[in-house]
């Protein structure tokens, strides 16, 4: 099917967000800028779940917690949670981000050390875990299922959210994008697989943004949500419609785009003439 009028002004003015944006500078305000200090791709996939799944809450508190946590594990955090219980659970005492402690996140870094013995890396774990299951969203649940082991308590089962239950699971979906994506001075194309098939990740910020352009009416930020909102910038490009996440989140996160048309904001923003609000 062509795309409409409406998708090819969408998707230029997107590119246009893409072009005024500076990655490198921007990266180093987001939890992936950790992931880049690293030059060994294991310790990059294992910084990356790191940082991902500490990143809920105000950007600034996120990165102290992530810094905390990867100053614990020291310079080969690969090696550290390959060295098991006692000694994850040691250097990880007194840890506190939000509802997390320090044995939700050394359980968690217990279980991706479990998948790394098994299957050689986390990103040949998700492969197969989505080959066996035969859709991302199964993939992805069985792959979290193994991060978060049996009885694993509350605060464990937040840190590691179940695609199953139907909420955005937008940290895990976020490390995906890190991790699936070509390297493009932000994410790190890392894994074998194709970025067709990734999800948006889904924070307040996408939600808004997401509503604002109309690439969905819900209210809810669910997984429904998330992939009604790829449908659509499927549309726009379909080999990587989750290409435009990082920018349209930092637009989020700059407090550049409201959920109610403001002149001074919205006269200056590239996306006014696709943007509902305006």
């Amino acid at each position: 099917m062509a795309p409409s009028a409406r998708d090819r002004q969408l998707a230029d003015r997107l590119e246009a967000l893409l072009a005024t944006q500076d990655r490198g500078r921007t990266r180093e305000t987001d939890p992936v800028g950790f992931v880049h200090r690293y030059e060994d791709d294991a310790d990059r996939e294992v910084v990356g779940l790191v940082a991902s799944s500490l990143a809920f809450g105000n950007v600034s508190s996120v990165r102290r917690s992530v810094a905390r946590a990867l100053g614990a594990l020291g310079p080969h955090p690969a090696r550290t949670i390959a060295r098991g219980r006692p000694e994850l659970e040691r250097r990880l005492d007194g840890f506190v981000h939000r509802v997390y402690r320090g044995p939700h996140l050394a359980a968690m870094l217990r279980g991706a050390a479990r998948l790394r013995r098994r299957h050689g890396s986390l990103g040949a774990a998700f492969g197969r875990a989505v080959k066996e299951e035969g859709s991302l969203r199964g993939g992805l649940a069985r792959f979290a299922d193994a991060l978060r082991g049996q009885d694993a308590p509350r605060g464990l089962r937040h840190l590691v959210p179940n695609p199953r239950a139907g909420s955005a699971c937008k940290r895990l979906l976020l490390y995906l994008r890190w991790m699936v994506r070509p390297a493009d001075g932000v994410d790190l194309g890392l894994w074998d697989f194709s970025p067709a098939r990734l999800i948006i990740p889904v924070d307040t910020h996408i939600h808004r943004i997401a509503r604002n352009l109309g690439l969905t009416a819900r209210t809810d930020a669910s997984w429904t949500t998330a992939e009604e909102i790829t449908e659509a910038l499927r549309r726009l490009d379909p080999n990587d419609p989750v290409r435009f996440d990082f920018a349209l989140c930092h637009l989020g996160v700059a407090r550049d785009c409201p959920s109610r048309r403001d002149e001074a904001k919205c006269r200056r923003c590239v996306l006014r003439p696709v943007c509902l609000r305006w």
